[in-house]
């Protein structure tokens, strides 16, 4: 990774076939999961420098991408993609929604407050939403997109795979909890999937007009 400038920039070159993407966000997964997404795309990813912190205090899924996408091309002068999800409860009049990875401090914890909470409650439909944005320096956002994959809660918790609420959101039309399902079929029928798979023809489109 490059060096910041005294402003706060990184200097990070790229070769001439491939566009410079920051990812809003220091997590291994899930810049190893964009890499997955976008791997048919001349892209080369890199994550956010260390030290910057972002406050997400957005209303909803699609706000909260936008910010972090803004504030992270604007501190390194290179264009940013990020995303935003969570899990949205039909019964919990949509929560937990944005406040998802906060709604106790593990996923064990969080996956035991969402049943606990749905105990006797006969409605389990639920749906999960991801919100990615990409956005360049000055304030300009390049490409917003948003998608869903509707699901029920299920009784308790099922399969191996996968992190956070996998184990409880079983697909419409599959009969599998994230977490029962292989990595192919999941990013397949995923929100986050479904997100990246509208994100692509616009961003090839963009990508061949900024060469």
């Amino acid at each position: 990774m490059g060096k910041k400038n005294r402003r706060g920039n990184m200097n990070m070159a790229s070769s001439d076939s491939q566009k410079l993407i920051v990812v809003a966000s220091m997590n291994k997964g899930k810049i190893d999961e964009f890499n997955h997404y976008l791997e048919s795309l001349p892209l080369k990813l890199l994550p956010q420098p260390e030290g910057i912190v972002i406050t997400e205090n957005g209303k909803t899924f699609s706000e909260n991408a936008r910010i972090k996408a803004l504030q992270v091309s604007n501190l390194t002068g290179q264009w940013a993609i990020a995303d935003d999800s969570g899990l949205c409860v039909d019964a919990l009049k949509g929560a937990p929604g944005i406040f998802s990875a906060r709604y106790a401090s593990n996923d064990k914890d969080r996956v035991s407050r969402l049943l606990k909470e749905l105990d006797s409650c006969s409605n389990r439909s639920a749906y999960f939403s991801s919100a990615i944005c990409i956005a360049a320096p000055e304030n300009k956002i390049l490409l917003e997109v948003e998608a869903q994959c509707k699901g029920l809660i299920s009784q308790s918790s099922r399969g191996k795979n996968g992190f956070g609420y996998d184990p409880i959101f079983e697909v419409i039309g599959t009969g599998l909890t994230f977490a029962e399902m292989e990595s192919k079929q999941k990013r397949i029928v995923s929100h986050r999937g479904k997100a990246f798979k509208l994100l692509e023809p616009s961003l090839k489109e963009l990508l061949k007009n900024n060469k």
